[in-house]
């Protein structure tokens, strides 16, 4: 475990802390909280009840425009998975001028207000939407204004399906502080395109020669080792939660042609096999869309009582419906059980769906941040004139 600069354990902040979930990765891979906040009480009842301590001595519950800066300690690292409802595909697209992904900016002027005290290490998490929301002018606004605080950037996207049997791409930027650093152009292309840096990412990167890069050599995601079934509770045909059959039956009747034959398929196989469905409005009409291949879909926050995914399981001449339950939402974001959840489904699941993925974050810490902050600078840095030649 490398150390920070004054040899104890390296420190954190975490901004829209949720649940705290990005914490649980991060002190598992030997991070020290020292500071939290998020605006949403709701979430902050499931965080202290995980980290009792917190409401005492480092949580702050409120507004992130309003936050007092000089209340947020100096640390190594300040992270912030920063609303996505206005940089999602599935929203209105307000990008960071709207007013829930609009708090970025809040984090930015923290930044900004810590002056000599900012950390050495900045982590932001978000949608894959970030990347071309208005037509990438949001994404490079964010990476300019960081650079204008003294941070070079680093941008990659994990899929939590590298490492949890739940699809969730999200986009990662990773500053370093090194403003003090000169800057001297390296070719390295070899950096662009790789299993972490897709074609549209890698070619935002060589598009942008303005942004201050620094781009580390990642290796690649790990196999995954879980699959659907194995975060499943064996919950007993007639307990409450399973479906009537005729609810069942009309989730049925929801599904498109090709759909509907892969779920008789199921149901006509000799043993239980599991899906996740989805309810999505195509063409003005509810339609349920049926995944089988060992992976969930994305966890969505269940506003209005939409986005909460359905469990499908067919086989021996049946089948049953139920909607996930929210210890099975966890361990799809890789949260042990050990985790408390003492508070009403809902609740739950909006937490987890608005969550960040355990094992990405360590990922993340072990491959980058505790590395980086080992060696006081980042990786190979990229001056404007790389790309222009």
């Amino acid at each position: 475990m490398r150390r920070s600069q004054n040899g104890k354990n390296p420190t954190f902040a975490e901004f829209f802390a949720g649940i705290g979930l990005l914490r649980l990765a991060l002190e598992r891979k030997g991070w020290m909280a020292r500071f939290a906040n998020d605006i949403d009480p709701l979430k902050s009842q499931m965080y202290f009840h995980n980290f009792p301590s917190s409401k005492d001595k480092c949580f702050i519950l409120g507004d992130i425009h309003k936050l007092d800066t000089s209340l947020v300690p100096t640390v190594d690292l300040a992270t912030a998975s920063f609303p996505c409802n206005d940089l999602s595909l599935a929203g209105a697209r307000s990008g960071l001028a709207g007013e829930q992904s609009g708090s970025f900016w809040g984090f930015i002027r923290i930044l900004r207000e810590m002056r000599a005290r900012r950390p050495q290490l900045v982590l932001l998490e978000n949608v894959t939407g970030f990347l071309s929301s208005k037509g990438g002018k949001d994404f490079l606004d964010a990476l300019l204004a960081l650079n204008d605080l003294g941070y070079s950037c680093d941008a990659f996207i994990l899929d939590a399906a590298y490492f949890a049997p739940q699809s969730r791409a999200r986009l990662f930027v990773v500053g370093i502080n090194d403003n003090k650093l000169e800057h001297e152009a390296h070719e390295a292309f070899r950096f662009y395109e790789s299993a972490v840096r897709p074609a549209a990412l890698a070619d935002f990167i060589f598009a942008h020669p303005t942004v201050r890069w620094s781009l580390r050599d990642l290796p690649c995601p790990p196999e995954r080792k879980s699959f659907l079934v194995d975060i499943l509770d064996a919950i007993p045909h007639d307990r409450k939660e399973w479906w009537s059959a005729e609810r069942a039956s009309y989730l049925l009747s929801q599904m498109s042609p090709r759909h509907a034959a892969v779920a008789r398929k199921m149901i006509a196989g000799r043993d239980y096999s599991y899906g996740t469905v989805f309810r999505r409005v195509r063409n003005g009409k509810s339609m349920a869309e049926l995944r089988i291949d060992g992976v969930a879909g994305c966890l969505r926050t269940p506003r209005g009582g939409s986005g909460r995914q359905i469990l499908f399981k067919a086989g021996k001449s049946k089948y049953y419906a139920r909607l996930l339950t929210p210890r099975e939402c966890a361990r799809l974001q890789g949260v042990p059980d050990s985790y408390i959840i003492d508070v009403p489904p809902n609740q739950a699941l909006f937490g987890f769906g608005d969550a960040v993925c355990v094992p990405v974050i360590e990922w993340i810490a072990e491959n980058y941040l505790t590395p980086a902050l080992g060696e006081g600078v980042g990786g190979q840095a990229i001056s404007a004139s790389l790309a222009r030649g």
